[in-house]
């Protein structure tokens, strides 16, 4: 998903993937809580900068990025004066005689506002996922607020549509090129999609919803950042534990262990401790994560969708948002799911009968009573176990190959070497924190400079909490003709280096890790004319596949070979444990890709009945799609940041996108060589590079020389074609 606030669980061991942008946004403008700023009313900009800045920002860099520098009260001011400025451009493009609009007068100039508020943005509503302080992250969290507040009430200003719809019915129309038609058909599109063609107490009404929504994803994503659950338990309720993990933790209540709700405590202890009580505890917590708080946000907002839906003359939400996807309509998405599942339930049979054999067994050994039914707790734990016992796959001694500063230098050599490109770290550059560096992307055969990105890897109090990339600054041309530069920044919560050990990843998190900079590297590689169509910003359902089909070189010996080093001995990932990993990709697969059904499904389920108990049609449908009963008393769509993040109606997308991405790498790159070059120039030019100023079939097509097929997705999860 990639953008501000979304993910929050994800399936099995993967975590969530970039978040996007909201969809109450302007109508012709797709992300603004990616945004960011540079300088806006210039008596204010001046001084602040005059003040904080110690060091020049490196080139292209329009932000100030060092959050630590920055105060609340410069927050609000910096916004009030972004909103003013942009505020005057909307209101003398308004006022222009609708027989005198131009290209350059008003679509120009739109063009320019959507590049301005995403660059200029960014430092205003991205402190909140990272900063150290807590007063600046409440600042840039109300600053957002205001923000998108602003955003609506430009994209509901009638006469500004009017006049995007004159220029499109005059004659200067017809000499524009593909990119500039594409442009001015999104900016009615959107204008029809807020009501703009509709009555004005229509209007009035999607105006004050599209406010109301906008207030509550951030306060939904708000109360995921700031969650500090913790639990406690004694060494013995940790049994099964490796001793690094248990002796890092720090001492609570009554001298027991703390153990949070965060990436590098949950997923090992719900893998890798043999307790079920203690794994019920950790499970149950995650579950139940904001669920005071978030279920009635949630719940609000899939009322308020299904409102907007109906003043627009759709059938229900999902109608509303698949309009703009791959997927078209709600029944192709239906389709889609319930085909799949079906396939799946085989598989799934089968696993379950694999998992229940070892949860009897393990048991037997340690005298836990055996109930004959794998409960929610369960669930990871059995899939490690599957892995370890069934296909040998031992992940504490894996991840001692995949030390973090190995697998970073390993993963930016293969992105380099495949996209042509080069990396050089910003050393003195200034962020947010000092565990935070910055990278210079410069194109290696000609050495222009493509853009920036930021590794925020570890995890802190406040910090974003999943793994996700913000765009930052779009690359797109600006108004004096000149293209912008990319920035963006990746948020992770990987393990924190000890005085003993490197921080290590097991696979999964170097999966993670592999699909999070394929992100980063479209949205760097996009050369899109406009800001509305800058890297990232494709139609949602196929936004993953980029990703997805670059986590294959995480399961060939070449990549896995640069990635890896034992922290120790310095040796790389032997040919014995390479072959254990790829015969084990297929494990687990009907089980984890049914979950992702689940939650497609849930999704789905919601946004089209209009209104909804999340809490009980999520046990209900887990129930019916895994055949598992869900921990009573509580509700994991609470903590399901995509519903509340710019990914409703949309987590489908997941699987969808999937699809793609095994054509992409079957048909070109496992052909023709995974390391080719000229293969990695291909995907460069013909999918990175346009970004959404084409559709996602036309870049398919251009890609793979034919239209896609779904038969490498089949045969990826063990299904026949």
């Amino acid at each position: 998903m990639l953008s501000s606030a979304f993910p929050t669980l994800i399936v099995a061991q993967k975590a969530f993937r970039t978040p996007l942008p909201s969809a109450a946004l302007h109508y012709y403008f797709i992300s603004t809580r990616n945004s960011k700023f540079t300088c806006c009313k210039k008596l204010i900009f001046k001084r602040f900068f005059a003040v904080s800045c110690t060091m020049p920002k490196p080139k292209g860099i329009n932000g100030l990025y060092d959050f630590r520098r920055v105060s609340p009260e410069d927050i609000e001011k910096q916004t009030d004066a972004l909103i003013a400025k942009q505020r005057a451009v909307y209101d003398a493009v308004a006022q222009l005689p609708v027989e005198k609009v131009s290209y350059e007068n008003v679509i120009k100039q739109l063009a320019e506002l959507m590049a301005e508020r995403s660059t200029l943005g960014s430092p205003l509503d991205f402190p909140q996922h990272t900063a150290t302080d807590k007063d600046v992250r409440e600042a840039s969290s109300k600053a957002e607020q205001k923000l998108e507040e602003f955003d609506v009430e430009m994209s509901m200003k009638k006469d500004i549509f009017d006049r995007v719809v004159a220029f499109r019915d005059n004659v200067g129309y017809s000499s524009l090129n593909d990119e500039q038609k594409r442009l001015v058909e999104k900016l009615i599109l959107h204008g029809k999609r807020n009501g703009l063609h509709l009555s004005e107490n229509i209007q009035n009404e999607v105006k004050v919803i599209k406010k109301r929504m906008a207030e509550l994803s951030i306060k939904f994503q708000r109360n995921l950042n700031e969650d500090n659950t913790k639990l406690f338990f004694t060494k013995e309720e940790l049994a099964g534990m490796p001793d690094d993990f248990v002796n890092e933790l720090a001492e609570g209540e009554d001298g027991k262990l703390e153990v949070t709700m965060k990436y590098p405590h949950l997923f090992p202890v719900t893998k890798k401790c043999r307790v079920p009580k203690t794994r019920e505890l950790m499970v149950t917590a995650s579950q139940a994560k904001c669920m005071e708080e978030n279920t009635p946000i949630l719940e609000e907002l899939i009322t308020l969708r299904q409102k907007q839906a109906d003043l627009l003359g759709y059938p229900n939400h999902s109608a509303y948002i698949l309009e703009e996807r791959m997927a078209n309509t709600p029944e192709n998405v239906a389709q889609f799911l319930t085909n799949l599942a079906d396939k799946l339930q085989v598989l799934w049979q089968q696993e379950r009968v694999d998992m229940l054999k070892l949860k009897k067994e393990e048991c037997e050994k340690y005298h836990f009573e055996y109930s004959g039914k794998l409960d929610f707790w369960d669930f990871r734990y059995y899939m490690n176990q599957v892995e370890e016992k069934m296909y040998a796959v031992d992940q504490t001694e894996v991840r001692q190959y995949f030390p973090l500063e190995k697998v970073t230098s390993g993963l930016l050599q293969i992105y380099q070497m495949l996209l042509s490109l080069k990396f050089t770290q910003e050393t003195d550059a200034d962020t947010w924190h000092d565990d935070v560096k910055l990278y210079r992307v410069n194109d290696a055969k000609t050495d222009e400079l493509m853009g920036y990105f930021f590794l925020d890897l570890y995890p802190r109090d406040g910090k974003f909490g999943h793994a996700a990339i913000f765009p930052l600054q779009p690359s797109c041309v600006r108004q004096n003709g000149d293209r912008q530069v990319a920035v963006c920044a990746m948020m992770c919560n990987f393990t924190k280096p000890t005085k003993d050990k490197p921080a290590l990843l097991d696979h999964s998190e170097v999966e993670t890790y592999f699909h999070e900079f394929g992100h980063v590297m479209h949205h760097i590689c996009s050369r899109a004319t406009y800001a509305m169509f800058a890297g990232t910003r494709v139609e949602r359902d196929f936004l993953e596949a980029p990703s997805q089909m670059l986590e294959n070189w995480v399961w060939e010996k070449e990549p896995l070979t640069l990635m890896s080093s034992h922290y120790q001995s310095g040796e790389t990932l032997t040919d014995e444990i390479v072959e254990k990993l790829a015969k084990s990709r297929k494990a687990n697969a009907g089980g984890f890709n049914l979950r992702q059904i689940v939650l497609s499904t849930f999704d789905q389920s919601i946004h089209r009945m209009g209104q909804a108990d999340t809490k009980s049609l999520f046990a209900q449908t887990y129930r019916e799609i895994m055949g598992i009963e869900p921990i009573p008393n509580t509700n994991m769509p609470a903590n399901f940041g995509h519903l509340a993040g710019g990914y409703d109606a949309q987590y489908y997308g997941y699987l969808w996108s999937e699809v793609f991405s095994m054509d992409m790498y079957e048909s070109r790159f496992k052909k023709e060589g995974i390391l080719n070059p000229a293969v990695g120039a291909d995907y460069r030019n013909l999918i990175l590079q346009p970004g959404g100023s084409k559709d996602a079939a036309v870049l398919l097509r251009d890609f793979l020389g034919r239209d896609p097929s779904p038969d490498p997705f089949l045969r990826s999860k063990g299904l026949q074609p």
